[in-house]
């Protein structure tokens, strides 16, 4: 009883939010994080593994296999069939045995197969390529869906901080037009107009921290963090941001560095091979193949051995075999047809991949520098309107003029700051997508 209420004692004093984890988090931990939970890296890497293993596999057909077996038959009784001898006895040729016990220990190893097993090895082996980088792919999306995660809640967060600064500069100004009013300097509109913008400024901030937890609560599961992990986002908005140049050589350079280091071109590379070795293997239907054979047998009664008796005996055997089908009617020309046009697939899909990145790339360029002027332009114009509120505030508090036009500047001043907020982000995300539209881990 006593510790069901200090539990409760303790539930009392401290609420949930109390206990729950709070992390700082930079964009690496978070990309970190990220790929460090993420179940569909996971996935990833599991069908990775599966495919090594198949590659694996490929390589052991070469090897020989070795089996055992066994069996137990029951027969109706038969007649004995017999000779007489000299000496006046039966010779039993074929004795009445109902009960046979077989066990065979066999061996079969491939020793030729036209270049089968060759082939499908190597195809083997360019999928598992394929898949290791479609890790690499599931990486890259992943890292990017961060980053645009993460400078969501750091432009959220900066526009809260942004409205709350201009909802303490409109209550300071709301405190001292009701003095004003209070002494007959000033109608009552014109109170009434900065008790709306104080207001509105109110729901502009309600809103802008639901984004921002919206944007936490995306974080989070991208990172793999509990539902209730308080973040504290410690990298800013504000700082260096990576070059970019339009001209056609440096654009150039890019698109065919990008073509080089993108994980799905890669993969796509690694998986047309595999498809031509599969049309290499398919054609090798038609060409002969050769097994070593052997075995040991232990049966009673053993059927090598004549004339039969009722007790165990053993006997061996060793083989080549030959397997040539040589008329099929087509099937392994009709194989190889649909591997080559699954490789013929897969180059239009190269081939098409190659324009999409150049023309990613090209358009992630422009977007990043549109940003960085958009940046640029809206620096100048919190400046400006900064110092027309500064003026403005002069004025009003010199008498010379209204609350409206302080109303008007605040306003101003409010709306160019998230312009500049939300410009900051767009350079952000630009580069971001065109570090993922260049392959850049």
């Amino acid at each position: 009883m006593k510790r069901a209420l200090l539990v409760l004692l303790m539930a009392a004093c401290f609420p949930p939010a109390a206990f729950a984890q709070s992390i700082r988090l930079s964009l690496s931990d978070a990309i970190a994080r990220g790929f460090e939970n993420s179940h569909r890296i996971a996935e990833a890497r599991a069908r990775a593994e599966g495919a090594n293993a198949a590659a694996t596999t490929a390589d052991l057909a070469r090897k020989p296999i070795v089996g055992a077996s066994g069996s137990y038959t029951r027969t109706n009784h038969v007649t004995e069939f017999s000779f007489p001898q000299p000496n006046g006895t039966r010779l039993v040729v074929y004795p009445d045995i109902p009960d046979t016990f077989m066990s065979r220990l066999s061996f079969q190893w491939p020793i030729f197969t036209s270049g089968r097993v060759d082939a499908l090895e190597r195809a083997a082996i360019a999928e598992a390529q394929a898949a290791g980088a479609d890790v690499d792919a599931a990486r890259a999306d992943l890292r990017l869906e961060i980053v645009r995660a993460y400078w969501a809640a750091v432009t959220a967060r900066e526009a809260e901080r942004v409205i709350e600064e201009s909802g303490a500069r409109a209550e300071k100004q709301l405190i001292d037009a009701r003095q004003r009013f209070d002494v007959g300097l000033i109608p009552p509109n014109e109170v009434s107009s900065l008790e709306a913008q104080r207001s509105r400024e109110r729901a502009q901030l309600i809103e802008a921290t639901n984004i921002r937890e919206s944007a936490t609560i995306d974080l989070r599961r991208l990172i793999g963090a509990p539902p209730d992990t308080v973040i504290e986002l410690t990298d800013s908005l504000d700082g260096g941001s990576m070059g970019s140049s339009g001209s056609i050589g440096e654009v150039q350079r890019l698109v065919k560095e990008a073509i080089d280091a993108r994980p799905e071109r890669k993969a796509l590379s690694f998986r047309l091979g595999a498809v031509d070795e599969r049309q290499k293997a398919a054609l090798t239907a038609t060409k002969p193949a050769i097994n070593l054979t052997g075995g040991v047998d232990y049966a009673n009664p053993n059927p090598r051995i004549f004339p039969r008796k009722g007790e165990w005996q053993e006997s061996w055997d060793v083989g080549v075999s030959v397997n040539w089908n040589f008329w099929d009617f087509g099937r392994a020309r009709s194989l190889a047809a649909e591997a080559a046009a699954a490789a013929a697939a897969v180059r239009e899909r190269i081939a098409e991949f190659d324009s999409v990145v150049a023309a990613d790339i090209r358009q992630r360029i422009l977007d990043l520098e549109s940003s960085q002027a958009m940046v640029r332009a809206a620096s100048d114009a919190v400046t400006s309107a900064a110092e027309a509120r500064r003026v403005v505030t002069d004025r009003f508090g010199a008498g010379v003029a209204t609350s409206t036009d302080v109303l008007v500047a605040q306003v101003a001043l409010l709306e160019t700051e998230l312009v500049r907020t939300r410009a900051l982000a767009g350079v952000r995300l630009a580069e971001a997508r065109l570090e993922r539209a260049l392959g850049k881990p």
